[in-house]
């Protein structure tokens, strides 16, 4: 967007609001979907507050990693950042496949949160290039409107996580999927995807 210099805090504050929403909800740019549907089918309504700080530490993650790369602490090539993605999503995916049958709050909260922090980081990294392109200039005009951005992303994050849950309480009443059919079909929805670059 075309930002003048009297452009107030608050409009400000809507428009990269509004950026790092729609950067997430972007289907041509679907990985991030990918990775949170992923994260999500494993659990249900019910396991919410583990869900919550599985998205939070992904959240801690990629702004931690978006934070570095705008003061230029860290720099990683793009074309590296869009060969990582897809492996933590296809990751993911296959995790989930592997461990189908079983609840995600089952497995290690410390391992599974340790990895969803780092997969956060590798795809931060991926906003970073984006966010350095629509705001060029001092690192230190862009600290507001990056965390206004990250906060975007964790709105449309959460939205996308809420539908998820809503899907899955469809199939699970509805169709009588059970949890483990579920997850097994969802995953090897996400990893098709990902490998066929569909």
């Amino acid at each position: 967007p075309c930002l003048t210099p009297k452009s107030s805090r608050m409009t400000d504050f809507w428009i990269y609001l509004k950026i790092g929403f729609e950067h997430v909800l972007n289907l041509n740019g679907y990985d991030h979907l990918l990775f949170l549907m992923a994260l999500t089918v494993p659990y249900a309504a019910k396991d919410w507050k583990r869900l919550l700080l599985l998205v939070s530490l992904f959240t801690l993650g990629h702004t931690l990693s978006l934070f570095l790369a705008v003061l230029e602490i860290i720099t990683v090539k793009p074309s590296i950042i869009e060969f990582l993605i897809p492996i933590t999503i296809c990751m993911a995916a296959l995790f989930n496949i592997i461990r189908a049958g079983k609840s995600g709050k089952q497995d290690s909260i410390t391992f599974v949160g340790a990895v969803t922090l780092f997969f956060g980081l590798i795809h931060g990294l991926g906003f970073s290039n984006y966010f350095n392109h629509l705001l060029p200039g001092e690192a230190s005009d862009k600290m507001l409107p990056m965390l206004e951005f990250a906060l975007g992303i964790e709105g449309a994050q959460i939205c996308i996580v809420l539908l998820v849950l809503l899907i899955g309480f469809i199939f699970k009443t509805l169709f009588r999927f059970n949890q483990r059919d579920f997850v097994l079909i969802f995953s090897a929805f996400v990893l098709g995807t990902i490998v066929t670059g569909k």
